[in-house]
Formats: structure tokens, sequence, C-alpha cells
């Protein structure tokens, strides 16, 4: 392991040896891989979306069996029983709260209150102001080239702005991999990055091995961004199920929506009356069709076919553009080792010249 570490506001803030963060990826993101990266001296981001409340905490306790290391978890603050998976992160002594989207003020508050740190995704500088005002510890800005829901500015143009706007650690995602992108994100000012596609290809990642093969065998022109999912742009691999899915009418996509979304309700112990709940949270605030949001109830069984069952042929494979660079499948700890090493390589030789 190495010792090689680069203390920044976001190591000192959360207590890790490393600034970089692995995301929480939905039915990625589980105890194995959090405590491998934990234990690799990054943040471990456990994903809590596609778990009940149940599952969400014995989660955290098996990774708090695995590691002693700082981790966090990750949940949408639009949820309905939102308030009662803080309460588990609150109760189990997790260090992290991370959001996919912007939490209430008063969420904010209950975890701070509670000495929990807490950073939310955005992708817009506007939103990573309005978290800042609100009280949140730092915040994690995700540019185009992010795997999964992401927008339409790239890393470069939109983290520089994040950086200037706000006076809290800013997290850069989006096209990150190894010491190169690290150095890079520190130059722009950003406190460290955050890798999802990365992570998943480690040999610390259930993914199956099959699934692992289609993204290492794809090149960044196999990867795209489609509405057609879930109504909203997300970035993934382009397979022969998201050519069809794009060739699919209206009518075909809210029936597979709904079956979808049923198999989740029964997958994750919710009722209909709490999708209907998160679906107007989801609504609020944004220009959403209910057909959107039926959409987006679903996508999380499209995730599980491929990142559990393994079926690339009925499922979708979320992935950033920096997939298409990506040749091997290394541990957590060889990965970030082999990250902070490339850093300090650079920032060595960048002393030199100067």
């Amino acid at each position: 392991m190495s010792d090689t570490a680069i203390a920044t506001a976001l190591t000192e803030l959360v207590g890790v040896r490393t600034p970089v963060v692995q995301t929480g990826m939905g039915w990625v993101a589980g105890p194995r891989l959090v405590s491998a990266a934990a234990g690799a001296g990054a943040l471990g981001i456990l994903a809590s979306a596609t778990m009940s409340p149940e599952q969400l905490r014995s989660a955290v306790r098996e990774v708090k069996s695995r590691t002693e290391a700082p981790f966090g978890v990750n949940l949408r603050a639009d949820a309905s029983d939102a308030g009662e998976r803080v309460r588990i992160i609150v109760d189990e002594g997790v260090k992290v709260a991370s959001f996919a989207l912007a939490p209430r003020p008063e969420l904010i508050a209950r975890l701070k209150d509670a000495g929990v740190v807490v950073i939310p995704s955005v992708g817009a500088r506007r939103h990573a102001e309005k978290v800042a005002a609100w009280g949140a510890d730092a915040v994690l800005v995700q540019g185009g080239e992010g795997g999964g829901h992401t927008g339409g500015v790239a890393t470069t143009v939109l983290l520089p702005q994040v950086v200037d706007a706000v006076d809290i650690p800013v997290i850069a995602a989006g096209g990150f991999r190894d010491g190169r992108g690290l150095v890079a994100a520190l130059a722009y000012g950003a406190a460290g990055v955050a890798m999802g596609t990365r992570f998943l290809l480690t040999s610390d990642s259930t993914v199956p091995d099959a699934v692992k093969a289609r993204y290492l065998a794809a090149g960044v022109q196999d990867i795209t961004v489609t509405a057609k999912v879930d109504g909203l742009p997300h970035r993934m691999l382009r397979t022969d199920l998201v050519d069809a899915l794009e060739r699919s009418g209206r009518a075909a996509s809210l029936l597979r929506a709904l079956r979808h979304a049923s198999a989740f309700k029964r997958d994750s112990g919710t009722t209909w009356a709490g999708l209907v709940r998160d679906g107007l949270a989801m609504k609020q605030g944004r220009e959403l069709t209910w057909s959107q949001v039926l959409l987006a109830a679903s996508t999380p069984m499209l995730l599980k076919a491929a990142m559990v069952d393994g079926r690339t042929d009925l499922g979708v494979m979320a992935c950033g553009q920096v997939g298409g660079l990506i040749e091997d499948l290394p541990s957590c700890a060889e990965l970030v080792d082999r990250i902070m090493a490339e850093a300090h390589a650079i920032l060595g030789r960048l002393s030199t010249v100067a």
C-alpha cells in the first residue's frame, strides 16, 4: 500500500489518505467495493437508492466489519423515506452523506448536527451555489463526460466555474481514471476527483465478468447519451438494446417502464404509494412529464439486469466516456496506488521544470 498521499481540503474534511472518491453507483457500489476502496485510501460511497432501509443498515454494518476507514452513503434527497435513511446514517456513525440531488436545508442541518459530512452532487454552477448557501460541506460536480445521468457541459468548463463560485471543497467528476486527471483537477482548483466507471472496472467490483468484458472491449465511440431509457440524458454503452429503445414508440416504452417499475417495487420493498410519492418529488421543480417519471422509476431494473444478473441483452450499462480508455481490472488498492504514483511523478516533473 502506497504512502504517497496528497493532502487536500477533501482529505482533511473526511479523513481519507488520498483525494479520490469512489462514487455511489446503484447495484455496483455495495459493501465489497466500498470497503475495498476505503481500505485503499479513497472515499468509498455506498449506493443506497437500490436498497431497502433494512438492506442499507445491513450493508453499512458489513462495510464497517470489513474496514475501519471512513466511508459514505449516497441517497436520493427526493426519496419519500429519505428521513429514515438519514436516521440510519446517523445511528450507524457513517462519516459522509452524499446526494444525487440537492438535499433540503433541514436535511443538511440534521446531518451536520450529528457530525456527518454532507456532499451533494451537482451538474451546474447555480446548484453548487445553492447547496453551499444551505450549508453543504463540499460539492461533487460532474461534467458531461460522466456516466449515468449527465449534463451537456464538459468538466473542463464546468469545474472552474464551480471552483470560482463557492468557498467549499469541490470534487471533480466526469472523465477521470488516472494520476494525470487528478493533477489536472487539482490545477483547476478541485480538492479531489470522483470516479465511477474506473472503480466499476476493478477486480473488487461485483459486476459479472462478462459485463466487465463488454466495458473493456468498448471504445470511446461506443459510448453514447440517450434519453430513451428514462426520459433524461443518460450516458451508457451503446448496445443492441439501446438501439432498440431508441427506435421504440411511446406506447412500448411506457409498457416496458410499467413492468420494470413493478419489479423494482417488489425488489426494493416499497409500495405503489411510495413510488407515487417519489414520482411527485421528482416532478417538483423539474419539467418532467408523468411518462418520464415512470420511465425513471423503471431504470433501476434495467441497470440491475446488467450489473447484477449479467444480462447485457436485457439491461443497460451506464458508462462514462473514459470507459473507452480503460483496459484492465486492477484491485482498488492497485488502482489508487497507481493514481497516486502517477500524480506524484507528474508533480515532480512539473516542479523540476519550474
